[in-house]
């Protein structure tokens, strides 16, 4: 009945406006942002072959430890912007068990930066499971390490000479009483390689700069009263193992002006400076910097060498024998002094002078550049454009024919005007024989 089928219209509503609620966490008229987040994640967790990353900070080297998904792993492993042709890269085929990935601390584009305490190396290593492709499934980590700096102690051996002894010994003719073996120790100062940009007063660390930008390299040993240094043997490094140059040798003196060149000494020959312009291997934007570090003593004139007096790559200056005098009976005592050196290092990323700023570094992870749609801008292929430039001249050229053949045309027509006939067209009165017939009317 009518009654009846009003009930079940009314039920039937009832059901269509429940279906078409929105349930809790839904949104009308827009996307579920949280719910596209959450498919995006699941997705990448379903893409992403790494289970866990270890890493283990060594001496020399970072060592990551990686547990994928598979039985095999097919791919590699390399750091951030070195993935063509670097001997950085590592490629696996048919890995079984933990994938083992060694990083060194002063290549492959690992930098560090001072922290307190210590030291900082970083890195970003990316995980392709492809071995020729970029794909999806590839992902990066950036790695950090720090270390604590140590003290470390220096032994220095005294021989002791006293002027009893020396008569005794010319007396006894006995060479038993020549002299006393004492050692010293001292604490070794803890040795640093900064490389600023500017002037090193300004503080403001080089990390990524453009050729030719103004640097400063500055080595410097703790203040204190013993040791002074002399810096020797610098050179720069790719990164990769296949070049280096030199800039300093082992007198301290430079090897190429125009590309460094001599080091400006503190009074207290704890810190070494010297400015130059930012320089880059070709194929590569890391560069590292790597000096020597020589400890002396400036006590009786062990450190009287530096700063270094160059000519022709050899200090002028030389080292004087370290006899020291010590006590109020003028024993003296002779210094038979260890050389303790020490290896300093440095790096920054030099890129050229039309490359991006900082940013590019941060951002890109060796995927393929994504141009943004400009309206304003109008591309064409290069075989487009090469058809479209002889079509252009073609046109061009015709209408020169054309231009030159109408105006040849037009020449012509003037001249067969001009000289085709002799007899003069334009009115003529004869004068004479009009005079006459008007003097027979007369």
């Amino acid at each position: 009945d009518m009654k009846s089928q009003s009930v079940a219209a009314q039920l039937a509503a009832a059901l269509f406006l429940v279906s078409v609620c929105p349930s809790e966490g839904q949104l009308i008229g827009e996307f579920d942002t949280n719910a596209l987040k959450e498919a995006a994640e699941k997705e990448k967790d379903k893409n992403d072959i790494v289970v866990d990353v270890g890493v283990l900070c060594n001496s020399e080297d970072i060592t990551l430890t990686l547990t994928v998904t598979t039985d095999f792993f097919n791919g590699m492993i390399y750091p951030k912007g070195l993935s063509k042709n670097s001997t950085c890269m590592t490629e696996y085929i048919q890995q079984e068990g933990i994938i083992t990935y060694v990083l060194p601390l002063r290549s492959c584009n690992t930098m560090s930066t001072d922290v307190v305490d210590g030291i900082e190396y970083f890195n970003t290593v990316v995980v392709q499971p492809h071995r020729k492709l970029v794909t999806n499934q590839g992902r990066g980590y950036h790695v950090r390490c720090r270390y604590q700096t140590q003290e470390k102690t220096l032994t220095n051996d005294f021989n002791v000479r006293f002027k009893w002894a020396d008569s005794a010994q010319n007396r006894l003719g006995s060479s038993a009483l020549g002299t006393t073996p004492l050692t010293a120790t001292a604490a070794m100062p803890a040795s640093s390689m900064r490389i600023f940009y500017g002037e090193a007063s300004e503080g403001l660390v080089a990390e990524n700069v453009k050729i030719g930008d103004p640097l400063s390299l500055v080595v410097s040993i703790d203040e204190q009263d013993i040791y002074g240094m002399h810096v020797t043997e610098c050179l720069v490094r790719d990164g990769l193992g296949w070049s280096e140059q030199g800039l300093i040798n082992g007198e301290g003196c430079p090897e190429d002006y125009e590309i460094m060149g001599e080091f400006e000494y503190s009074a207290s020959k704890t810190t070494a400076l010297v400015h130059f312009q930012a320089h880059k291997f070709p194929y590569t934007s890391s560069v590292y910097y790597q000096c020597n570090v020589k400890l002396c003593i400036k006590h009786a004139g062990g450190c009287d060498q530096v700063p270094p007096i160059c000519e022709n790559g050899v200090n002028l200056v030389r080292k004087k024998r370290q006899v020291v005098e010590v006590d109020e009976r003028n024993n003296a005592y002779d210094l038979v002094e260890r050389e303790e050196t020490i290896k300093v290092y440095s790096g920054l990323y030099v890129n050229e002078a039309q490359d991006l700023d900082d940013d590019e570094f941060a951002e890109n992870l060796d995927q393929p550049d994504v141009s943004v749609y400009d309206p304003n801008t109008f591309c064409i292929s290069q075989r487009s454009f090469a058809i479209g430039i002889a079509i252009a001249g073609l046109i061009l050229m015709t209408a020169v024919v054309v231009a030159i053949m109408i105006l040849v045309s037009k020449r012509r027509r003037k001249n067969l005007s001009t000289t085709g006939s002799s007899i003069y067209s334009g009115p003529y009165t004869n004068t004479a024989y009009s005079h006459s017939s008007m003097s027979r009317r007369s």
